[in-house]
């Protein structure tokens, strides 16, 4: 148990590192830009050299990070806010990558999906009281 003061706060995330096999960079533009609407960013020079590519959308911003041994997790995803939850599963569907649903998280909607290097996305919005 922490004890006293504590003289901090978290502000939320910058960004969230998924990582990706050498080479990938152009699945991930086709994902994450043409099919999921984010915009892409120019690295610093000194991290470009090391490959990969970052997106932003809204106020998530994921870097793609080249891995040399990469192996996607089974587990291990970022959980991301969407509005409009259905209209994304739509836009996916119509893009040819699968949606599970999930209802086992109370007060969201959400559903699972695999970029198309496999890496695992939780999309997930609160359910809203009528």
């Amino acid at each position: 148990m922490l004890q006293g003061t504590l003289h901090y706060e978290f502000g939320g995330l910058h960004h969230v590192q998924l990582a990706i096999p050498p080479g990938a960079e152009e699945l991930c533009r086709e994902f994450w830009g043409d099919i999921l609407g984010m915009t892409e960013l120019e690295k610093p020079p000194v991290l470009a050299a090391r490959g990969g590519c970052w997106f932003r959308g809204g106020g998530l911003e994921v870097h793609l990070g080249v891995e040399k041994d990469f192996r996607p997790s089974g587990k291990a995803h970022p959980g991301i806010l969407v509005t409009s939850l259905r209209a994304l599963a739509a836009r996916l569907e119509e893009h040819g990558v699968d949606v599970t649903w999930d209802d086992a998280f109370p007060g969201y909607d959400r559903f699972y999906a695999f970029d198309k290097l496999g890496n695992r996305l939780e999309f997930l919005e609160p359910v809203r009281e009528h």
